[in-house]
């Protein structure tokens, strides 16, 4: 392909390339392995059990013989509905959804009163109509057959009233032994309750624990300026960024927003100069690192080392350099330089992970260049404060013989908590354990009681966004298992046996909203899903000018392996651990699926003669687990990442069994990182399984699934910072085929790589809303994974230091399509708007059309995995979650992206019924409205005033193997690089 500079495609092969295994003999085995004659005969045997117990859950087996009654309680949608509701019409109901406590507003879509879909709500500020992958997943959750369904009284059956009875017979008095043990609390109603429960019983406690929690930042904000204070970051405006060992992309409670945010002012730098750079520190490499401009891989020990250097450098009194500091002069020179050349327009973020002398001193930077007011911001805490008890003290009150009723909420410390506390053993001691939550986890199971919790879209509450917003969260059906709301509970505590979610939320707000207009309040908070003027207030914070005397001394990282845990992409700390969505989702970077490993740099695996898939004894601390590792290119080297939320053994059919327990290791000195880790290899992966592609125990993967084989796939536009970018002339596209006049319609898409940071979000949406099944484990090491849409991620220089790029692939819907004139039955056809169509019925399972495919994109239904059907305790599963729009396909069929046609079909019907055109934007694919960046636009080529034309008319527009002259109509806009010297 011959290109114009500064265009340049990064080609495949030693310049770009997916993982260390190569393109050897083992990799081509796979790959031949991928179309054989009769696949199904070289398979190693299926286990019926083991399948039954995938399939049954892939089906999402969501609602028992129907959807149960609507609630009792008004709901209000999100927009007006016409007088007599058309049946078959979804509505859509505002709420959120919360992770971690923090919420994002989110839209509901509900067909008949069943929740099937999630999307953004333009309206929140979190999501700005955008989506993660957790809030995608949520519906699976909800539906979960696993989840918990009767109060259990030491494993047997009971009801809720036996347990208020149990209850209402135990003499508290002022309260003198009694716990609760939460997560994280942004409900205002929760809190309020919980205040009031304290105020009742003045010698009870209240203890918070988060696995992945919040306190360094917190601490930090402390020493810097003498109070806590949540920490927000204004992306749009930076122009340039420092992370050390952070992860703002996916790993704060403001993910989505400001994902939106840095990649619009990335997009909006183009050519004018003016583009912010991105420069990251990293431990374990994250997709901050992935979108650096420029990254330097560290160990987690050595960051404060880095963070005293540059503070020192920028002349914050009080501060000395740390000397010896591992990032090179020439890189910390460039640091310092870009800060003060953007005074006031700069961001230094730490990961929560830092200790709190790392946040004081980044807070201290942002504060010394003027930052403060611009760029960052403070604002009274979100979550509310427990004061002071934490777990720690709980366990030596447990053993005390101090705590006579326990209240877990959510909670699963038996699993989670650091293993040195031996919570387990502690909460033997307690009289009367009461757990609440929606599975009968590890901590459920050693409780006197065990009380159901209703899912968010079963339940009424309130929650807060990262900037303090709150949302109104109201049902979308009835509770499908029984449960009972946090707040049913708290109000039994607190002597108000029979308070219903619902008059507890709305008691909270009237209190506060006093007044003949709070029925117009009520109604209109619900119907935008915001609390309207409920953002925390915005603090004026000045930097104690002695905030150096109370910091930590300098540490100096002692020599050996270090080890870092960090809680896993995907299932986070273990909650998510029997959603199959989530545990099938490759992870962005290393793309396992359903496991986890332990994590090392390339030259430490070198060093002790290690390849993906070995399997190791890790030591720490007189402790061992046995798990495979995985080598990941610019993984910092002498340390070993482990990912949490795995080694579950109360999750449920899914969960179960799957990965190695981080927790095993963790201590409570020592919950984010330490050195004197030892690693023993064990056993030695051979051959293909190498690849993790093979036998039991051995990592499964996606990584060189749908490999293209050695052509240019991601374009990089190389310029300087104050060029505008070039033209590039279209190449011309030769073919026997007369062309088609496409007189309607002719839909696109087009995907912006530089906007793209592999965060899965799309694929998450398009699982959800195309009834895309999961497969398993085994099935995927077969290569038989079904997304419609994959995300590809590529390498680009040395192992050591490498460059990372992310590609979404989809069907292209070529105009000449391969995949056509190969099928038999015409099952793979071209209709007259430029969608390349898959007819289900027709499908007779050749798999030509898959062979014939150049992108690697169609998918074969190897055994139905989405008709299977499954029981729960005696009780019909029905596949409530599948969208009624999509049809669902059984086995034998070829399946693929089919640009949400239901959509397309959608608005076609309804621009009709108006006697109108269908509106530019109206189509929007869901893999385009789930997206954080906004990297995906989708459109009418007969329009020219669409999007979609305005992106193909850019100058970074390119086609995927155009050579081929396939001429497909998802295209790309090429990555941004500004060229420089840093090291």
């Amino acid at each position: 392909m011959k290109t114009t500079a500064p265009y340049q495609p990064l080609p495949a092969g030693p310049d770009l390339w997916r993982g260390l295994e190569g393109q050897g003999a083992a990799f081509l085995d796979f790959a031949e392995r991928g179309f054989p004659d009769a696949a199904a005969l070289w398979d190693q045997p299926v286990r019926r059990r083991r399948m039954l117990e995938l399939m049954g859950a892939s089906l999402l087996l969501g609602g028992l013989a129907g959807c149960g009654r609507p609630p009792r309680e008004e709901i209000v949608p999100y927009v007006r509905e016409p007088e007599r509701e058309v049946p078959g019409r979804p509505r859509y109901y505002a709420t959120a959804l919360s992770h971690a406590g923090y919420a994002q507003g989110v839209l509901v879509e509900s067909h008949a009163g069943r929740p099937t879909k999630v999307e953004g709500n333009p309206a929140h500020p979190a999501s700005l109509g955008a989506t993660d992958i957790f809030a995608q997943a949520a519906v699976w959750g909800l539906y979960d057959p696993d989840r918990s369904a009767s109060v259990l009284r030491r494993g047997r059956p009971a009801s809720f009233q036996d347990f208020a009875a149990d209850w209402a017979a135990r003499s508290v008095r002022r309260g003198a032994g009694l716990y609760l043990l939460t997560e994280t609390v942004t409900s205002p109603t929760l809190a309020g309750q919980i205040d009031a429960w304290l105020s009742a019983y003045p010698e009870a406690r209240w203890v918070q624990y988060e696995t992945v929690g919040r306190d360094n930042p917190a601490a930090g904000t402390r020493l810097a300026f003498g109070r806590e204070a949540d920490t927000l970051y204004r992306f749009e405006r930076a122009k340039v960024v420092v992370s050390l060992d952070g992860d703002f992309l996916t790993g704060t409670p403001a993910r989505t927003r400001y994902g939106h945010d840095f990649i619009a002012a990335r997009r909006a730098g183009i050519g004018t100069g003016q583009r912010p750079r991105l420069y990251a520190l990293e431990s374990c490499p994250n997709l901050v690192g992935a979108m650096a401009d420029r990254r330097w891989p560290l160990r987690v020990g050595q960051m404060e080392a880095v963070a005293r250097d540059l503070a020192w450098r920028l002349g914050l009194a009080g501060i000395a350099g740390a000397g010896g500091a591992p990032l090179p002069a020439a890189a910390l020179d460039t640091l310092v330089r870009e800060l003060q050349a953007h005074p006031g327009a700069g961001i230094v973020v730490a990961g929560d992970h830092l200790p709190p002398t790392v946040h004081a001193l980044a807070e201290a930077i942002n504060a010394r260049l003027g930052n403060i007011g611009g760029t960052v911001s403070h604002i009274e805490p979100v979550a509310a404060r427990a004061g002071g008890v934490g777990l720690a003290q709980l366990v030596d009150e447990m053993r005390g013989g101090r705590v006579q009723a326990l209240f877990i909420l959510g909670a699963n410390p038996v699993y989670s908590a650091p293993v040195d506390l031996e919570f387990a053993a502690a909460l033997a001691q307690v009289p009367f354990r009461v757990h609440h939550g929606l599975y009968r986890d590890e901590t459920a199971a050693l409780c006197d009681w065990h009380l159901p919790a209703t899912h968010e879209l079963e339940s009424w509450t309130d929650t807060r966004a990262y900037d303090g917003t709150v949302s109104l969260v109201q049902p979308l059906i009835a509770p499908l298992y029984g449960g009972h709301s946090a707040h049913e509970l708290m109000g039994l505590l607190s002597g108000r046996p029979g308070l219903a979610d619902y008059e507890a939320v709305r008691g909270h707000w009237r209190d506060r909203q006093a007044g003949p207009d709070f029925e117009d309040f009520w109604r209109g908070a619900l119907r935008a899903g915001v609390v309207p003027a409920t953002a925390s207030a915005v603090l004026d914070l000045a930097l104690r000018p002695d905030f150096t005397d109370d910091l930590a001394p300098p540490s100096i990282p002692p020599a050996g392996l270090e080890i870092r845990f960090r809680p896993d992409p995907h299932l986070y700390d273990g909650r998510y651990a029997n959603n199959g969505w989530l545990q099938e989702l490759p992870r962005p970077l290393t793309k396992l699926v359903w496991e986890n490993a332990a994590l090392l740099g390339p030259g430490t695996a070198e060093r002790l003669r290690l390849v993906s898939g070995d399997r190791v004894e890790l030591v720490y601390q007189g402790r061992r687990v046995a798990i495979p590792v995985w080598v990941v290119p610019g993984h910092a080297e002498d340390g070993v990442t482990l990912e949490l939320g795995y080694g579950r053994e109360r999750a449920g059919a899914l969960g179960d069994g799957t990965g190695v327990s981080a927790y095993r290791l963790r201590t409570r000195a020592s919950p984010a990182f330490d050195a004197g880790l030892e690693l023993r290899p064990a056993a030695r992966a051979g051959g293909w399984e190498g690849l993790g592609l093979g036998q039991d125990g051995k990592p499964a993967t996606t990584q060189h699934h749908g490999d293209l084989e050695g052509r240019d796939l991601v374009w990089v536009v190389r310029a300087d910072a104050g060029s505008a970018m070039p033209s590039r002339p279209a190449a011309a596209s030769a073919s026997l085929f007369p062309p088609y006049r496409y007189d309607g319609h002719a839909w696109a898409m087009v995907i912006d790589l530089d906007a793209c940071i592999g965060c899965n979000a799309c694929a998450m949406a398009c699982q959800a809303e195309n009834n895309v099944p999961i497969v398993g484990k085994d099935e995927v090491r077969r290569g038989r994974e079904m997304h419609w849409l994959r995300i590809d991620r590529y390498y680009a220089g040395p192992p050591a230091h490498p460059k990372t790029y992310f590609q979404p692939v989809p069907c292209m819907h070529c105009e000449q399509a391969p995949c056509e004139p190969v099928c038999p039955v015409q099952a793979s056809i071209h209709d007259s708007e430029g969608l390349n169509n898959q007819v289900y019925n027709r499908c007779v399972g050749t798999r030509f059309c898959q062979s014939n495919c150049p992108y690697k994109v169609r998918r074969f239904n190897f055994f139905g995995y989405a008709a299977r059907e499954a029981t729960h305790e005696g009780a019909p599963i029905t596949a409530a979650l599948r969208n009624p729009d999509v049809t669902v396909r059984s086995r034998g069929v070829m399946e693929k992206c089919t640009y949400c046609v239901q959509r397309i079909n959608q608005a076609r019907i309804q621009a009709g019924l108006e006697d109108r055109d269908i509106r530019e934007g109206e189509i929007v694919t869901a893999c385009q409205q789930a997206c954080p960046t906004q990297a995906i636009v989708f459109g009418d080529l007969n329009r020219p005033d669409s999007a979609v034309n305005a992106w193909k008319r850019d100058p970074r527009h390119y086609v995927l193997l155009e050579e081929l002259g396939t001429r497909p109509r998802t295209t790309y806009l090429a990555r941004v690089e500004v060229d420089d010297a840093v090291p």
